[in-house]
């Protein structure tokens, strides 16, 4: 099921009404990354308000998400002694079947019961599995026959999928809360869902082979259901799995009424009214002749392809990402009218760090960041909206004080970045013209542009003439290299007050169009590409991207020790029984768990957090050193192979090798090395082609080796176009509306002339009727393909990140001993003996589509 987003609150609100002192606590199940630690922060905040118990479960991945629902979840259900509950997911399981990887549901039952356990699901991860999405509830995976009256009781509140307002929560389901990605894009998906999730066996295999015992069994309306394959619907036990599960089998669930009992035009219309048995009268000599069985198992076939070809389109489509949990999690908060400035603080740093981390619109991947400056990157017109409500709130909950106004406005003005509070007590959050600079607060200014990930790879720093450049930038800007060196905080006044307009007049000279937002950024209510700062008084000045940095670093490095003794502190990971393809299932949990906690409390809302942030400070800095210095050995060296669909890089040797088994670690020195390449190929007019479209870079394969567990973990970075160029597909929608009027005006022709075929149609023999009714569906699948390209958020024109699918695919077809475990599934885990042959099969495959 899914919950609208205009009903929000409405699940939240059932919860506050019905706790009471003995009511079990919520258990709330959070991944590891900086996303859904903030919206962890914030709806522990709204449930202590509420003096509501909770219990926060870290989770590493699925095998941990497994474990937790054996160990936590399951104990939970009436039908194994518990009392029910509330379990709310994180940034976890959107892409899996939870009622089956939590163990709540036995695909053996003939009704699906979750045992008074409601999953919520936040989770910015696509594509959605659509049986979390428009399954989940009790009944909902089983023939509508079978489905007993209580059953259908339980059902009420929820329409095709959609939790209404009547809906209220006894007996536990899985929802999911849509960020309106579900309401506005899965129309054509839940369609075909439903219309598979209805529709009778059919074996694909016998479409040819003769059906006569079965219209026999059809005209004299025998009460025993069979399959369109010949075998009885009780030997069929996958009508519990949901339809991207279906596909591999090519069964599908059944229903008591035959097609007979349908209209010809309403086969897959969830509206139309069902019998439990078939007719029995038979045909009357005045009606026209039916068409025979084997007619109707060769267009239920079709149909059935055709509804199945829509959900494979979406499940085969890669990965991408939507908008921030924390950002949902915040509307929720201020649904209920309990925002204030710490979960608005928590919502910004949240959505600041998915640029950090590489998620966008394509999946994990550089972005095509605009040229308008500032933190531009993930999410284009969409992650630009978010932004600017972010903005508006700032001014909403951060009135300016009528007596330090002028001096703000006038700082805002010369575009001054803000380093200390306006006071001891001011805790305040301010918009501020960000460079793309990197912590630029708490280190040198040639530091922070030598580290920075927009900066250093288009002023190729790796080389010598790339340092060359960023020192007579520095000199043409009259910022002397003994000035640069020192703190940001201990430079010159003069020279950070017109740091900004220099870095507009000289920045362009070398190529750095969008390092610092434009002189028109927009008016106090607007200002497009500024960033965010919030201080706590004396104590520290902190941006949102500072705070997802050193949170990021936090999860990725360690606990904050010291450096010299991260190597030797290291705790080792814990070992289970479980195999995966050869490799040794592990816990990350043991070794992470310091770190989570860690980085949870850096996101305190007491005044203990900015302590906390700024003693991880020399994390993210090592962390970034790292990155640079292994880096510019790949580079510089010619390390990065090109094969055939991706460039691949390998990091086994260096003082940085076990930094980067992390994947997070990995994956951000990933999209450094992706970014750099894609500047060379830029430089040099390059491009990579992609079938009709052409790839904003190449993809990109990192390995780290991890000689601890002597395996390899491996990374796959997409091809770029994380941002939309919403002027050119608005021209290209006003031609798409030209050629659909024209599209209209033929199909009315079309329709005229098939009425006037109706007639000839019903004398026609039986095996060309069944070729008409093929042509009208492959011509209404033609329409509703270019309906479909009229996608408003451009999402049908990006290249995603496929790397998931295709480990899947090389997993399945060669003997690789690879673990599949993260929730980034374009990150695995390989045999180090085993990786050669892992990307020489990975080199076949469409890794971006």
């Amino acid at each position: 099921m899914y919950l609208p987003r205009q009903l929000i609150s409405h699940l939240y609100l059932q919860l506050l009404r019905s706790h009471h002192p003995l009511s079990p606590p919520v258990l709330i199940l959070v991944a590891l990354e900086p996303d859904a630690l903030c919206a962890c922060r914030i709806l522990t905040a709204l449930l202590k308000r509420d003096y509501i118990p909770h219990k926060i479960q870290p989770v590493a991945g699925y095998g941990d998400l497994s474990r937790a629902g054996e160990e936590l979840v399951r104990p939970m259900q009436t039908t194994n002694g518990g009392s029910g509950g509330v379990v709310v997911c994180l940034g976890v399981g959107g892409l899996v079947d939870l009622g089956e990887i939590l163990a709540l549901s036995n695909p053996e039952d003939e009704v699906e019961d979750m045992g008074g356990v409601e999953i919520w699901v936040f989770d910015a991860r696509r594509p959605w599995n659509l049986g979390n999405v428009f399954g989940g509830l009790a009944g909902i995976g089983q023939p509508m026959a079978e489905i007993d009256a209580n059953a259908r009781r339980r059902g009420r509140g929820v329409d095709k999928g959609c939790v209404t307002s009547a809906y209220t929560s006894k007996n536990g389901g899985i929802i999911v809360y849509d960020d309106g990605d579900i309401e506005e894009e899965l129309r054509n998906e839940r369609e075909a869902y439903y219309a598979l999730l209805e529709m009778p066996e059919v074996d694909d295999d016998d479409d040819d082979a003769s059906d006569d015992g079965s219209e026999d069994e059809m005209q004299t309306g025998s009460k025993k259901r069979k399959s369109w394959s010949g075998r009885e619907d009780d030997e069929d036990s996958e009508g519990d799995e949901p339809p991207h599960q279906r596909r591999r089998s090519n069964s599908g669930s059944s229903i008591a009424s035959t097609p007979t009992r349908r209209k010809k035009t309403g086969i897959n219309s969830s509206n139309s009214s069902r019998s439990a048995t078939p007719t029995t009268d038979s045909p009357s000599p005045a009606e026209a002749k039916q068409p025979s069985a084997r007619s109707l198992k060769k267009r239920l076939i079709n149909l059935k392809r055709r509804h199945d070809s829509v959900l494979q389109s979406y499940y085969s489509s890669g990965t991408s990402y939507s908008e921030p949990i924390s950002s949902l999690i915040y509307s929720l908060a201020s649904e209920l009218g309990r925002d204030d400035n710490d979960l608005l603080w928590l919502a910004i740093v949240g959505v600041s760090s998915l640029e950090l981390s590489g998620r966008t619109m394509t999946g994990v991947g550089i972005s095509n960041t605009s040229e308008s400056g500032g933190s531009a990157g993930w999410g284009g017109q969409r992650g630009e909206h978010i932004r600017q409500i972010l903005r508006d709130e700032v001014h909403r909950l951060n009135p300016p004080d009528p007596l330090e106004s002028n001096r703000d406005i006038r700082g805002e003005i010369n575009g001054v970045i803000p380093t200390t509070a306006r006071s001891p007590t001011d805790t305040s959050i301010r918009l501020s013209p960000e460079p793309r600079f990197l912590l630029v607060r708490h280190w040198s200014l040639y530091e922070s542009m030598l580290h920075s990930p927009y900066l250093a790879p288009r002023l190729h720093v790796w080389t010598e003439n790339g340092r060359k450049r960023l020192h007579k930038l520095l000199a043409k800007m009259g910022i002397s290299l003994t000035q640069c060196h020192q703190y940001y905080t201990h430079m010159d006044m003069e020279l950070k007050r017109v740091l900004r307009s220099r870095l507009l007049k000289y920045a362009p000279m070398y190529g750095l169009d969008g390092l610092v937002p434009s002189e028109g950024s927009g008016s106090a209510s607007a200002r497009e590409g500024w960033g965010f700062v919030r201080c706590w008084g004396w104590k520290a000045c902190l941006s949102a991207t500072d705070v997802g940095v050193i949170v990021g670093a936090m999860l990725e490095v360690g606990p904050h020790e010291t450096l010299a003794s991260w190597d030797s502190k290291r705790l080792p990971r814990a070992r289970d029984d479980t195999e995966n393809n050869g490799i040794t299932g592990e816990s990350d949990l043991a070794s992470l768990l310091p770190r989570f906690w860690s980085a949870y409390d850096a996101l305190s809302l007491t005044s203990e957090s900015p302590t906390i942030l700024l003693e991880a400070l020399p994390l993210a800095q090592h962390l970034h050193r790292a990155i640079l210095r292994t880096g510019t050995s790949l580079l510089s060296k010619h390390q990065i192979r090109h094969l055939r669909a991706f460039r691949i890089a390998v990091v086994k040797d260096g003082p940085d090798v076990k930094l980067f088994t992390n994947p997070g670690a990995l994956t951000k020195l990933a999209l450094w090395i992706a970014e750099a390449i894609r500047v060379q190929e830029k430089e040099r007019g390059d491009s990579v082609k992609i079938g009709r479209k052409r790839a904003a870079g190449t993809p990109l394969v990192l390995a780290g080796l991890d000689e601890d567990r002597d395996l390899y973990v491996v990374v796959g970075t997409g091809g770029g176009g994380g941002v939309v160029d919403f002027a050119a597909m608005s021209k290209r929608q006003e031609e798409r509306k030209k050629k659909k009027e024209l599209k209209e005006q033929k199909q009315k022709e079309r329709s005229e002339r098939r009425s006037k075929r109706a007639a000839e149609r019903a004398e026609r023999e039986e095996e060309t009727g069944a070729e008409d009714e093929d042509s009208e569906e492959s011509e209404s699948s033609s329409e509703s393909e270019s309906e479909d390209e009229e996608d408003p958020r451009g999402k049908k024109h990006l290249l995603r990140n496929r790397f998931g699918i295709a480990f899947q695919e090389v997993v399945q077809e060669t003997n690789a001993r690879v673990r599949i475990d993260s929730f980034e599934h374009c990150v695995v885990e390989v045999q180090k003996d085993d990786l050669g042959g892992f990307l020489e099969a990975l080199s076949f495959r469409s890794v971006v589509g």
